[in-house]
């Protein structure tokens, strides 16, 4: 794949995951408690670590956004992403498993309410986007056999 093809797949992937979890971010930033509640409803921490992950999440995740957005530090915000993802893949199964009618608190704070499998299928998604993302920035990262060459350096393999 040439170095153009790249770019033209890589810009649109940045944009809209990036602005995905800026617009996450910023809707769990701006109603601290509700995601707070959201948190506390999988059961999965003390009352304190309910609302230690609602103070600190969406700023993680409005500062991937971000990096993405601007195409700073790109595979460490799609590293971040793909982990947050899988973190948030597990509790929804854990929610699934035991049963529990949750509201994943992803996007909204107190409005409809979304479906732990929706949620499940979404994050999946964004773990796919944040994997490619990944891939063709260290494809990108990789000297090619041609550049190799044509400067004389002798890359071992």
């Amino acid at each position: 794949m040439t170095h153009t093809t790249r770019s033209y797949l890589t810009l649109p992937l940045r944009v809209v995951l990036g602005g995905i979890f800026i617009y996450a971010g910023t809707l769990k930033i701006a109603d601290p408690v509700a995601f707070a509640g959201n948190v506390a409803a999988y059961k999965l921490l003390p009352p304190f670590g309910n609302y230690l992950m609602a103070a600190t999440l969406p700023w993680v995740e409005l500062l991937c956004g971000l990096l993405l957005l601007l195409g700073l530090r790109l595979r460490a915000g799609a590293t971040l992403i793909l982990l947050m993802n899988l973190v948030f893949t597990l509790a929804l199964t854990t929610a699934i498993v035991r049963g529990l009618d949750i509201d994943c608190g992803c996007f909204r704070q107190g409005g409809p309410k979304t479906t732990p499998w929706t949620a499940l299928l979404r994050d999946l998604a964004f773990m796919a986007g944040a994997l490619l993302l990944l891939r063709l920035e260290k494809r990108r990262d990789e000297p090619s056999a041609f550049s190799s060459a044509s400067t004389g350096t002798n890359h071992p393999e």
